[in-house]
């Protein structure tokens, strides 16, 4: 499902019969009931034909697949042999970790801080006003709250790109918000975004 090498879930498409998508590329992700080992999220996505579309995703493929945690392999020009990457990638990601960088974060506008968060904890996202830029909305993993950022996709595609500056909706939302989608647009296109810095420490 997630390809670690090109950064993309593999999903399917009614008019094309396949398509790959990046994180960044998804509008809504919403836990289903039932499964808990891994459990599952039906993801929204806009596809390469012009329609967004409903797909499944497994816990382990959103969240951890993307730090190559999957697998996958790639071919060794020097050897002319394909060789894994999985325990490469994996290393590299606990090193970052463990030096204090975090794959995702967010600003959690309640607490007025910056959070590490995974993939599974976005709720809706949406392209922005600005240029390369996405709306989030995140449920704060310590206080439940769901805060609205605006990001770039590389903030959202690239695990450990963080950005530096964020902007921030001065809002608390229900506990609805997620299904609020309305409220989200408007929030999202609107001029009410504050810098703040991103800066986890």
């Amino acid at each position: 499902m997630y390809d670690t090498l090109t950064g993309r879930y593999a999903f399917a498409c009614p008019a094309r019969g396949g398509t790959s998508v990046r994180l960044s590329a998804f509008r809504s992700l919403e836990r289903l009931p039932g499964a808990t080992h891994p459990a599952v999220y039906r993801v929204r996505f806009a596809c390469a034909c012009g329609s967004d579309h409903d797909g499944l995703v497994a816990h382990d493929e959103l969240d951890w697949a993307p730090l190559g945690l999957a697998g996958g392999s790639f071919l060794n020009l020097m050897t002319a042999r394909l060789e894994p990457v999985a325990d490469e990638l994996a290393d590299l990601a606990a090193t970052r970790i463990r030096a204090g960088e975090w794959p995702w974060s967010f600003f959690c506008y309640p607490e007025e801080r910056p959070r590490p968060v995974y993939p599974s904890s976005f709720k809706l996202l949406a392209p922005g006003t600005a240029h390369g830029s996405v709306g989030i909305a995140v449920r704060c993993p310590v206080c439940a709250s769901v805060s609205v950022n605006l990001v770039s996709h590389q903030h959202l595609d690239l695990p450990f790109h963080n950005d530096p500056v964020i902007g921030i909706v001065d809002h608390v939302f229900g506990d609805d918000a997620e299904r609020t989608v309305d409220e989200f647009r408007a929030e999202l296109h609107s001029a009410s975004f504050d810098a703040r810095r991103l800066s986890l420490e």
